[in-house]
């Protein structure tokens, strides 16, 4: 068993939300992460497409890493209103979310088209977020750790590496809700996938990578998921369209 930890990763993801006058709240976030905070955790900000280039630009230089909400698996193509990872990668992006539940059940993604898609991430040269969760029916009649189990299998594909992939635990129930599992929860889930990874990236990099846990993470509960045990970070919603809000979670990171 490895002794090394992952270095935590805080990745905001805005979803449909921002203009060209949202700029100001990467600001703030870009002030507030300073050397001292950047010597202890990883930031990523996730914009919508719009703003993926100009976020780029603005962070240069800052430590701070930017990257996209989903793409395509092709690399180009009579592809109406998609984009593919090499456009990401162009725009200056390094991360790409894949199969966030919103996009699993309001367009229909399977765990074979995410796995396609983070083939398509590493081809050109990102890394992947891939975001795997239960819903409520599922976690109440107990099969929330087949089901994550299962979409973890299904949506990795062979040849990733600590290096390429970040998996988010996102329970669906507790998505924008306000509601949270227990610890106790979070642990549980978070140990069954750090266990399956042996299987998909190999006992070298089965520790080292990044496990972070979303839904519903604001700054009066951040500290208490931060600190459990295979959480390596936190995927945030809501909270990381305010710079204060944000670098609050940022800063409870151990």
């Amino acid at each position: 068993m490895s002794t090394e930890k992952p270095r935590p990763l805080i990745a905001g993801n805005w979803k449909m939300n921002g203009l060209r006058a949202s700029q100001s709240v990467l600001d703030g976030i870009r002030e507030g992460y300073t050397a001292a905070v950047a010597k202890k955790v990883d930031v990523l900000v996730c914009p919508p497409t719009t703003l993926l280039h100009a976020f780029a630009v603005q962070a240069a230089g800052s430590g701070l890493y930017i990257g996209a909400q989903d793409c395509h698996t092709k690399a180009s193509g009579a592809y109406t209103g998609d984009i593919s990872a090499e456009m990401i990668q162009d725009s200056g992006g390094q991360y790409v979310i894949l199969g966030h539940s919103e996009r699993r059940q309001y367009h229909g993604e399977t765990d074979a088209l995410v796995n396609e898609k983070t083939v398509a991430a590493h081809r050109a040269g990102l890394t992947a977020v891939v975001c795997i969760g239960e819903t409520r029916e599922e976690r109440e009649s107990g099969k929330a750790i087949a089901v994550v189990k299962s979409q973890l299998k299904g949506s990795v594909p062979a040849g990733s590496t600590a290096q390429n992939l970040v998996i988010a635990y996102e329970p669906v129930w507790a998505i924008g809700t306000g509601l949270t599992p227990t610890v106790a929860d979070v642990a549980e889930v978070h140990a069954a996938i750090r266990e399956d990874l042996i299987a998909l990236v190999g006992k070298d990099d089965q520790y080292l990578v990044r496990i972070l846990y979303g839904g519903s993470v604001k700054p009066s509960n951040a500290a208490e998921l931060l600190g459990t045990a295979n959480v390596d970070g936190a995927l945030v919603g809501g909270a990381s369209l305010v710079a204060k809000d944000f670098l609050a979670i940022v800063a409870a990171v151990a």
